[in-house]
This record gives C-alpha cells, structure tokens and sequence, in this order.
C-alpha cells in the first residue's frame, strides 16, 4: 500500500506540547490517517534509526471554518505520540 516510509510519517510536529514532550522522550509526528500503529513504529525506526517502544495515535476532527461568506471544514488528520527507548533521540534542527 505505502511505497516508501516517508509515505506514512509525514513530519515531526514541533508544537508546545510536542516540545514538553520531549522530556519524557516522547515525539509527535503528523502521520497518514490509513496508517497503523505497527506502520508507524516501522517507519519511525528506518527514517531516524531508532528504536521506538510504543506508538499512540490520535485522529483529529475538523474543525469549522469560514471564509467570507462561504462556510467551511478543515482537513481531518492524525497525529501520532512516539516513545524511544532511552538513550535514543531524533536531532531536529533549529530555526
């Protein structure tokens, strides 16, 4: 179904939650919504070379948008929480 892992994780989510995560080394990514766990983890360890222990995946809504006078949605997407083994980090580049 997917050709490539890139495929599946589409990219790692810098947010303020996402940020307070990393103490716990715990990372979030934007994934594909047909994707599943076991996918992710998968992809995960041959993108960043890690080792990952769990996956927890979170389906978000759309949400209601308007643009003059024409009514709207958002996209739904899903998002995904990694946790690494410890000792294993991803290095993200600064801005």
């Amino acid at each position: 179904m997917y050709e490539s892992p890139h495929d599946i994780v589409k990219s790692l989510l810098r947010t303020e939650k996402g940020t307070r995560l990393l103490i716990e080394n715990k990372y979030m990514f934007w994934v594909s919504d047909k994707s599943n766990k076991i996918q992710i983890k998968k992809a995960v360890e041959e993108i960043y070379k890690v080792h990952v222990t769990g996956v927890n995946t979170l389906g978000v809504k759309p949400k209601p948008k308007r643009v003059r006078y024409k009514l709207g949605k958002t996209s739904p997407w899903k998002k995904a929480m990694v946790t690494l083994k410890s000792g294993d980090s991803i290095e993200m580049a600064t801005s």
